[in-house]
């Protein structure tokens, strides 16, 4: 019996998909629900309906096909079988049209020298020589013309053909070649509906967000992508993605601490590899400025969130992250700059975003826009009700940003053996945007992690806000429009006689 797929509820690593049908006591007391994923969860099979029909039986059997039970797939192998007798049909009729250029080509060559034979000997009229010769010579043109549009032809469905082997290929990977069957027993005295259920692997989804800053005001739009292998189409039906579970990016810079080591002689670290960076996915804006978007009816359950679209969907096996806009939210933002000019001299615009939204938004990678431009890539971490994240907005050219080494000396001490190395260092950071910007300067001092190493005499101006025992300084400037500011740190690190020093940078 056909059985209409009717709902689909996908979650982070399955799908549990809904069929429905009608029975009526013509249909006897055995329902079979056929050509279902082989890969199906048996003990997650659920049967219930309305009506008088009482069910007494549910039962799983697995089905082996001589042909592949994927429709999609059947029709494919079935285009390819008729495609290849059309070319094996071109292919002889390219081989007897160069079998007749080939004869023609040799009557010619024979005709040839014959004509010349009889021409010189007086035994044939030159007229008809001249006759014979140009109707050869008409033939083989002909099959000449004949065998190239023969071989164009071939090449192009043999070309075809090597595209749907790839597509039989590529959905052969997704679906199977055996099924499975559901079989309902019951008793049904009157018309009845019957729903069924069942959980298939092989299905996912995962949050993506693209991110709109204009000003001070953020619109976030997440959407759901989509990817499923289960081996069955989903036509269009009600979709409903659920947060349950059963059982060159953008980034601010950050300093790291910079430590100072007595040198080991004959010793080599070994450095591991980096991690490779994750790539980041950028997905198109939902929509042109101007349009609105469908968004999706959502439900915040106790420990998980449903939502469901406004439209139907249709997903077909084999979909790898396919897109349906799941809700538009609307935030304020606090702008402001970051710079670190040990590692760049340039300031990076940034966000602050509290979410004062009802539901919490998963983790998923975030295209970030500024005003019209496309700022990249990053990944939006969980994001709680009244919680605040940061938003990397790109570097702003406007903001100019100089870090100099003004005094630098190297010596011992005068009632010593010590060694001594003292440098100062000044930023200035000049604000050519029309409106005030809020910079947050970052810089740091060497840490020691051996006691024949000293780090003294911290010179700062003006006083940061922010210290840590890792040498990190963070200062927070105020700049108006066309003004600059300027932060200035000096230190001193003393060394021991005899020691060695490793990690120093200027």
């Amino acid at each position: 019996m056909d059985a209409p797929i009717v709902t689909v509820t996908v979650y982070p690593q399955h799908a549990r998909v809904t069929r429905r049908c009608q029975v009526t006591p013509a249909d006897g007391s055995r329902v079979e629900i056929t050509g279902l994923p082989l890969s199906l969860d048996a003990a997650s099979v659920r049967v219930s309906g309305a009506g008088d029909a009482l069910v007494t039986g549910v039962d799983v059997a697995y089905v082996q096909h001589a042909e592949p039970a994927d429709p999609t797939l059947r029709a494919l192998v079935e285009q390819r079988r008729a495609d290849q007798a059309t070319v094996d049909e071109v292919a002889d009729d390219e081989s007897a049209a160069a079998a007749r250029v080939d004869l023609l080509t040799g009557v010619a060559r024979r005709s040839g020298a014959s004509f010349a034979k009889a021409l010189a000997g007086g035994d044939a009229e030159p007229g008809r020589v001249q006759e014979v010769s140009e109707a050869l010579s008409t033939q083989l043109a002909v099959a000449l013309k004949e065998r190239r549009a023969l071989a164009t032809r071939l090449e192009r469905l043999r070309e075809d053909l090597a595209a749907l082997d790839r597509q039989i290929e590529t959905r052969s990977a997704q679906s199977e070649q055996d099924s499975s069957t559901i079989v309902v027993e019951l008793e049904s005295p009157a018309t009845a509906e019957i729903e069924l259920s069942y959980v298939v692997p092989g299905a996912r989804w995962e949050p993506g967000y693209d991110v709109r800053v204009r000003g001070t005001d953020v619109t976030v739009t997440s959407y759901g992508l989509v990817s499923q292998h289960t081996g069955e189409d989903w036509p269009e039906c009600e979709l409903t993605l659920s947060t349950a579970r059963p059982a060159n990016t953008v980034v601010i810079p950050e300093l790291q601490p910079w430590y100072l080591d007595r040198q080991q002689p004959d010793r080599r670290s070994m450095v591991p590899p980096a991690p490779a960076a994750a790539m980041a996915y950028g997905g198109a804006p939902a929509g042109r400025d101007g349009f609105a978007a469908h968004v999706a009816e959502v439900e915040q359950g106790t420990t998980a969130v449903t939502f469901r679209p406004a439209r139907p969907v249709a997903i077909p096996s084999g979909a790898q992250g396919h897109r349906t806009t799941l809700a538009q939210l609307d935030f304020t933002a606090e702008l402001d700059y970051v710079t670190a000019p040990t590692q760049a001299e340039e300031a990076y615009l940034r966000a602050k975003v509290v979410n004062t939204g009802q539901h919490t938004l998963r983790a998923g990678r975030a295209a970030v826009f500024h005003e019209a431009e496309f700022v990249g890539s990053t990944l939006l971490e969980l994001w709680a009700p009244s919680e605040e994240r940061e938003l990397a907005l790109g570097v702003d050219d406007r903001i100019r940003v100089e870090r100099e080494l003004v005094k630098r000396s190297a010596g011992k001490a005068t009632f010593s053996a010590q060694r001594r190395r003292e440098a100062d260092y000044q930023t200035t950071v000049t604000n050519h945007s029309p409106r005030e910007a809020v910079v947050s300067v970052l810089d740091q001092v060497p840490v020691s992690r051996d006691d024949a190493i000293t780090v003294r005499d911290l010179r700062v101006s003006p006083e940061p806000v922010e210290r840590t025992e890792l040498g990190q300084f963070t200062w927070r400037l105020a700049i108006a429009p066309g003004a600059s500011a300027t932060v200035s740190l000096g230190y001193r690190v003393d060394v021991a006689k005899g020691v060695e020093l490793s990690g120093w940078r200027e």
